[in-house]
């Protein structure tokens, strides 16, 4: 078994066998910061930087004033036989239409309800955007940053509207998108949009954010239905 305070060891491998080691499977939750810094020996910054790894890596998910959780890591989630067939019946363009009608209203709450850890919470996905070196890679945070806005909004109906709304739009047959470069330009749009949004709710702007999220979301369907 590996010693966890052993300062040879890297954070983020020493929680990996922190996990291991203490048998935490799928839907497991994490101990609280201040146990786990004890236990493996890290400070409360050099933790945090451990996590954001394993979150990067799909191992771990944080939902903000609940803790952090073991993911499955293995595989992807399956949609529910309901949400596919769903799925198969919807067009593309119908699918955006709803997001556009649900996601600036939730964005809106966000700025309403926001916490200081959901705004951090959407400031990494969007570094993470900013740094990712392959579309798969930016794909991932940018539903997470997603996802972290409707969480921002400190409702659990919204978050589990948003998150079917989010598995129908992943069984939505959208088509190839053919992609001109292996990972985004620094100047996407979709950077500057999510700055936007942060931005808005940020300043607890309902307003504003709701308009940002509108902008971002007519800005994506512009794109896609143009590649079509």
């Amino acid at each position: 078994m590996l010693e966890y305070d052993d300062p040879a060891t890297d954070p983020a491998e020493r929680l990996r066998c922190f996990i291991r080691d203490h048998e935490l499977g799928v839907g497991c939750k994490l101990p609280a910061e201040r146990q786990l810094t004890e236990q493996l020996g890290l400070t409360r910054a050099t933790l945090r930087k451990a996590l954001d790894v394993l979150e990067r890596e799909g191992q771990i998910w944080r939902h903000v004033g609940k803790g952090t959780f073991i993911a499955d890591s293995e595989a992807p989630k399956t949609p529910s036989i309901a949400t596919f067939e769903l799925g198969r019946q919807i067009t593309p363009f119908r699918m955006m239409r709803a997001r556009l009608t649900i996601e600036p209203a939730i964005a809106r709450e966000a700025a309403v309800n926001a916490s200081a850890e959901a705004l951090a919470g959407m400031r990494r996905t969007i570094e993470r955007a900013k740094a990712a070196t392959t579309w798969h890679e930016y794909e991932i945070q940018d539903d997470l940053f997603h996802h972290a806005v409707a969480e921002a909004s400190d409702n659990l109906l919204l978050l589990a509207l948003f998150d079917q709304l989010n598995e129908v739009r992943r069984a939505v047959a959208w088509g190839s998108v053919l992609r001109e470069t292996p990972r985004p330009s620094a100047d996407h749009s979709s950077f500057a949009e999510h700055d936007a949004i942060h931005a808005a709710i940020a300043r607890r702007d309902p307003a504003e954010a709701h308009d940002a999220m509108r902008r971002h979301l007519g800005s994506v369907a512009r794109r896609l239905f143009a590649e079509e």
